[in-house]
């Protein structure tokens, strides 16, 4: 095949792969994706791995990121190189594990490791497009609860990589062939059989708590989204002032919290003290505990902080979360000063996040919540830490308003129903103008906000005790599991170059003068 054409083959598996997740979620087309990645890097040579990937990566991240154009075409186009060098190491690295017995379970160790190296670098990485994270819908997204997104990817990345393996053994061993692609088919569908919350230790709720979540809807569009600042907090004041109302008139139930989106004031509550005095009468309205999403001047002129902040009635603000996890080119600028002279556009941020150092846990009342802003929910590391620090339910700050219109916002959104499946927990989502809504523990959206409106949406929620087997061993899992492809990697180059000295020795010409003398020593 020529290479042209192979590297054209690889660019429509990455976008097949891609469209596997939302909003097209045509997830069929995933194992036909990763198989046909491991076709087209068949009996071919390393440095044809690295590029292969390259491009199927490249056309990977282009079709499930065209929401990045609303910040730049530039900005699309230079992250998904970026990233398609991560899945050129997977090309590479499937050529070399291919000639091993058992080749597509270590290909699909690849994946995990893969995954899970793009998703820590650089900057913190980005976890955006792992396979686990279009299996919302699928036979396969109950898994994520016993071996969490790392677990959940091997599975499917093994049937994709069974499936080239059947392909290419479909002539010489028809039953091996179809006996491979059956075996990681059934490992998938067994998701099936459990039920999320029983494996948790947990099938009956010990209580339950009411939660509001309020979407309060922005005026602008794409990076002018937030333009006008103080019609955003005035439109998420009204919101939960109208709850109140509805309250006291006896039309809603009054929640124990209510939970407003990241970025619902950009304007410093601390500082400003109109801003502070209209939160204050949004909260003694409501009559319990709100959880606020603001930006926060730093220690530093050019520091910022995005936090959640419960701000109590009577007596205004106390428990605070700032984001662990700030967005590199989106909510700071990594290498500012050599960069800023260039690039105009960095202006636009014209202030640096700083990250937080806790997790973000609050108590109020009885329940304990757990707290991720935005783009946080892909990161396995914090959904852990709030789960581990006691977190009855979760909570997703989040502002879309920059993507509305795009997959973006259904893809976190589907991301989110999926941490509710992997917590055993509710997953309350709060966004400035959508998706805003309530999933429960079994990835089921149990309420849903329209987008681009003001709305308001309220659930009880059932509390559930026990922690998931992927929230106490996902992290092993994704370790054992990226050392397993490390090491098939190790184990066929050491192979290979053994060969390659094998080869040499046979093929090196024999001295004369050796058989005369070994003649003499015989004689």
């Amino acid at each position: 095949m020529p290479l042209l054409l192979r590297l054209a083959l690889a660019a429509v598996a990455g976008a097949a792969v891609a469209l596997s997740f939302e909003p097209y979620a045509v997830v069929v087309l995933m194992p036909l994706g990763v198989a046909g990645l491991s076709l087209l890097v068949q009996d071919r040579r390393p440095r044809v791995g690295l590029l292969v990937g390259s491009v199927f990566g490249t056309a990977f991240m282009l079709v499930l990121l065209p929401w990045l154009q609303v910040i730049g075409t530039d900005a699309w186009i230079a992250l998904a190189v970026l990233e398609g060098v991560f899945y050129g190491l997977l090309g590479a690295g499937a050529v070399l594990v291919q000639r091993l017995p058992w080749w597509p379970v270590w290909t699909a160790m690849l994946w995990v490791g893969v995954e899970a190296l793009r998703s820590s670098f650089p900057f913190g990485g980005f976890p955006w497009g792992r396979l686990a994270f279009a299996t919302a819908d699928t036979p396969a997204a109950n898994l994520i609860a016993l071996v969490g997104p790392a677990g959940t990817t091997f599975a499917v990345a093994l049937v994709g990589t069974a499936l080239a393996w059947a392909a290419l053994a479909a002539r010489r061993a028809p039953a091996r062939g179809v006996a491979a692609l059956v075996v990681p088919s059934l490992l998938v569908l067994s998701g099936q059989a459990f039920v999320p919350g029983t494996q948790a230790g947990s099938a009956e709720p010990s209580r339950s708590v009411d939660v509001a979540a309020v979407q309060g809807d922005v005026p602008g569009e794409g990076m002018a989204a937030f333009a006008e600042r103080r019609v955003v907090l005035e439109n998420h004041v009204e919101a939960t002032l109208d709850l109140a109302e509805d309250i006291d008139a006896g039309r809603s139930t009054r929640p124990d919290l209510v939970v407003w989106p990241e970025n619902s004031t950009d304007i410093d509550p601390f500082t400003d003290a109109s801003v502070h005095a209209d939160i204050q009468s949004a909260v003694d309205a409501v009559g319990v505990p709100v959880l606020v999403g603001a930006m926060v001047g730093g220690d530093q002129p050019g520091d910022v902080y995005n936090q959640g902040i419960v701000w109590l009635p009577g007596s205004g603000p106390s428990q605070v979360y700032s984001k662990n996890h700030p967005v590199p080119f989106g909510e700071y600028i990594p290498f500012r000063d050599a960069l800023a002279p260039y690039v105009e556009r960095l202006d636009q941020i014209p202030r640096d996040m700083v990250p937080g150092t806790e997790p973000g846990l609050f108590t109020v009342g009885e329940t304990t919540v757990g707290d991720v802003i935005c783009f946080e929910v892909a990161y396995d590391d914090l959904l852990r830490d709030v789960v581990g620090g006691g977190a009855d339910l979760v909570v997703v700050q989040t502002n879309n308003a920059t993507y509305m219109g795009t997959g973006q916002i259904e893809q976190q959104f589907a991301i989110s129903r999926l941490r509710a499946i992997e917590t055993n927990r509710y997953v309350v989502v709060a966004a400035t103008n959508g998706v805003s809504g309530v999933i429960a523990p079994d990835g089921q959206v149990v309420e849903r906000a329209p987008v681009k409106a003001r709305a308001v949406v309220s659930s009880s929620l059932p509390i559930f005790g026990g922690e998931t087997l992927a929230m106490r061993w996902g992290s092993a899992i994704e370790l054992l599991l990226t050392l397993g492809g490390a090491g098939s990697v190790s184990v066929a180059l050491a192979l290979h170059y053994r060969r390659r000295r094998v080869t040499a020795a046979a093929q090196a010409p024999h001295d004369p003068r050796e058989t005369v003398a070994a003649g003499r020593v015989e004689g």
